[in-house]
């Protein structure tokens, strides 16, 4: 089901399933706001991996906005369901709009879309998760009825300093230059 609303600045926006098609526009305008410089925890977890591993998966909780045939936003969720327990969990794992489009009502259009397949496949609480820097996230899902917050702390290692990675480091230095 498409959902179109239509903008006093731009054209009519809809918000439909992801196709194949979407899926490098969807990485790119990813990238674009996902930076390692502004969130690195989500630079890291963001590649195309991931979003062709949730196509492939779970399609339908993979959401595109889309303007003028240009994708300007996007919503990427899972349905988690555990053995013995009659709850299933909806979770957002990727919302993402262009900076153009902000503002506007877009990112809770696609939450609620999404929440909308979340509860007719059966979910009874849907889950989201945020840098806890990212204010504007947090408000907007506040806004859109999440509570009960918590803190998870994310610790990070560099490993070039560590003594494996120094000898796999200097092993494939010299297999390069046993072949170059």
């Amino acid at each position: 089901m498409k959902t179109t609303t239509k903008s006093k600045k731009h054209s009519r926006v809809t918000i439909r399933e992801m196709a194949l098609r979407d899926l490098s526009d969807v990485y790119e305008l990813g990238a674009q706001l996902f930076t390692a410089e502004k969130w690195p925890t989500l630079y890291r977890a963001w590649d195309e991996h991931e979003i062709l591993n949730l196509f492939n998966s779970e399609s339908e909780y993979c959401l595109v906005a889309e303007c003028d045939e240009v994708i300007v936003g996007f919503a990427l969720g899972t349905m988690m369901r555990k053995p013995r327990n009659s709850w299933s969990y909806g979770w957002l794992l990727w919302l993402g709009v262009s900076p153009r489009f902000k503002r506007r009502g877009l990112g809770g259009r696609l939450i609620n879309k999404l929440t909308d397949t979340f509860i007719d496949d059966g979910a009874r609480m849907m889950l989201v998760d945020t840098d806890a820097q990212n204010k504007t996230a947090l408000g907007l899902f506040r806004k859109m009825g999440f509570a009960d917050e918590m803190n998870h702390v994310y610790l990070s290692k560099n490993l070039h300093a560590h003594p494996r990675y120094i000898e796999r480091t200097l092993d494939e230095e010299e297999w390069e230059d046993e072949i170059g």
